[in-house]
């Protein structure tokens, strides 16, 4: 008897209905597709699926990283809009491995397009997908040290993966800063120059990542002085300073930090003014930003809060995430869920130590390893 042949036909789908389809599949689900075929692989690990991935997930929650107790915990954030307590709880805790296997504890982190650029307590330099598990290790010119500042943006033109480095070099008179940039495609280090016309303050060294430019509040030195909106081109590994909102009184400005928003990832920056009694913080949106340096504000609403130093912009449901508090320490094992008075106590082992709060979309974005 002749046994029977079924045949099996292989249907093809469009791209963009195929990207439709498997965005909307779980995620733990999606893990195990990836390994069926090299074109659902490679069109998962590419960025954009995995900003539309995230957008179809149901009942989307506002995810944020935290880094505390050199660890990095996902944290999902549920605000709920006053029918029942806020909620926040620690969805995973992410962890970096060396090339060995080992665990490495992770002090600093600086956040751009899913992917961070990490100093890990034995003074190692690393950019990392948290969410894929990618690393890549990079061989520092210098030792690295305590005033150093970073940043990781991504060249349009190269096309690349760049990290900026910025080395304060303070004496009794000067405060000096000096750049290098490290290319992902040449696998080298770089100056691009120096500067005393202007500084970063510890406290805002963590500067936030808007298509393609990375932007700090710095102070001048040179007149006039103040802060200004300080912005790095990573295409033209050059600086550039821009003016912050017209109505903001610098008198009886008391703080003022950085943020990008979680649904647009549009800059913003949190103004803080009043007293020790009573605080008020109005937050403003960039709407325009051009090459040029002309910049357009509008303010998006006000809260009642005090200093905070990690910001979460929620526009969608007109919040604000806040934790690391400048002056009141025992705040910082809470998220403050300004807008919502709302505080949401995190459970830790120990007493946290100036947290890092990041807005986070998850990436499945490949990092471009060395030559």
């Amino acid at each position: 008897m002749m046994k029977r042949t079924e045949r099996r036909s292989i249907v093809y789908f469009p791209e963009d209905l195929l990207v439709e389809i498997l965005s909307r599949v779980p995620t733990k689900s999606l893990a195990r597709l990836r390994s069926t075929s090299k074109r659902w692989n490679a069109l998962v690990k590419d960025g954009r699926f995995a900003k539309k991935h995230y957008a179809n997930s149901p009942n989307q929650s506002s995810l944020v990283l935290m880094v505390t107790n050199f660890r990095v915990d996902l944290v999902s954030v549920d605000y709920l809009h006053g029918k029942v307590t806020a909620s926040a709880k620690i969805t995973s805790q992410f962890n970096l491995q060396d090339h060995v296997s080992k665990q490495v504890d992770v002090c600093n982190a600086y956040h751009s397009d899913g992917l961070l650029v990490c100093i890990t307590k034995d003074n190692r330099l690393v950019v990392w997908n948290p969410f894929s598990g990618q690393t890549r290790w990079i061989q520092a010119r210098n030792s690295y040290n305590e005033n150093d500042y970073y940043a990781l943006g991504y060249d349009d033109k190269s096309p690349c993966y760049k990290i900026l480095r910025m080395h304060r070099v303070v004496d009794d008179i000067t405060v000096e800063t000096e750049s290098e940039v490290y290319d992902f495609a040449s696998n080298s280090w770089r100056g691009i120059g120096s500067t005393t016309e202007w500084f970063i303050q510890q406290h805002r060294s963590r500067g936030m990542y808007v298509k393609g430019n990375t932007y700090w509040l710095a102070l001048s030195k040179e007149p006039p002085l103040g802060h200004f909106l300080l912005c790095f081109d990573f295409s033209t590994e050059r600086f550039q300073s821009l003016s912050l909102p017209s109505d903001i009184n610098h008198q009886t400005l008391l703080g003022a930090v950085l943020s990008v928003t979680k649904e647009e990832q549009k800059l913003c920056m949190l103004a803080t003014y009043g007293s020790d009694e009573r605080f008020k913080s109005d937050v403003w949106i960039a709407t325009k930003m051009e090459s040029t340096g002309a910049m357009s504000w509008s303010k998006f609403r006000r809260f009642h809060s005090r200093i905070f130093m990690s910001v979460s912009v929620d526009h969608e449901n007109k919040v604000l995430l806040c934790c690391n508090n400048l002056r009141v320490s025992n705040y910082n094992n809470i998220l403050h869920i300004a807008g919502e008075d709302k505080y949401i106590h995190m459970d830790h082992d120990e007493e946290s130590k100036r947290p890092l709060l990041l807005t986070y979309v998850p990436s499945l974005v490949q990092i471009q390893q060395g030559i």
